[in-house]
């Protein structure tokens, strides 16, 4: 699955976590929007969410989300997995089309409309039409002394400048792992 219109990238190391979105909103060929915000905090700020796919299905999956997240407090993995479960087997739910990457302190999870939820072995997670331009950038520099943070600013430049999809309107949000 490709969406068109966003990159979500998320880069775990050190005392953080990051997760950052471009602004960009495409329909066919126009750009509707350049400021969209694909990042936020949930469950009172213990957890980070990114979305790539379309900004109703969004909404719909963030609020579930939160619902999962209240249900199964302190447990992003098993509030993903129940997620993942309805996704692909409630008749509504189904239809959306979407991926999120979402983390929290302990964990970074990739959640997908065919019931997957992947924890990248890297920490490092792309998702959306520049995810992997994104992706492959943060891993190249992952080995260099910066901060999760930049390695996650400089990477999403560079998915803006090859991605024609993406923008370098960027919302990053972190996470203190220190914090716990």
């Amino acid at each position: 699955m490709v969406w068109m219109g966003t990159t979500i990238l998320s880069v775990r190391k050190g005392d953080e976590v990051v997760i950052a979105g471009d602004g960009q909103v495409t329909m066919g060929n126009s750009i509707v929007k350049s400021n969209a915000r694909k990042v936020r905090f949930l469950s009172s700020g213990d957890v980070l969410v990114g979305f790539a796919g379309a900004t109703a299905d969004a909404f719909t999956l963030f609020e579930r989300l939160e619902s999962k997240l209240a249900q199964y407090p302190g447990q992003l993995q098993r509030a993903c997995v129940e997620l993942a479960k309805d996704w692909r087997t409630d008749k509504y739910l189904r239809k959306l089309e979407a991926m999120m990457a979402v983390a929290d302190k302990n964990i970074s999870l990739i959640l997908t409309g065919i019931g997957d939820v992947l924890e990248p072995s890297d920490g490092i997670m792309g998702i959306g039409s520049g995810g992997n331009y994104a992706l492959a950038a943060a891993r190249a520099l992952i080995d260099m002394p910066l901060t999760a943070e930049e390695i996650v600013r400089k990477s999403m430049q560079i998915a803006g400048d090859l991605c024609i999809y993406t923008n370098h309107s960027i919302v990053l949000e972190k996470i203190k792992i220190g914090d716990k």
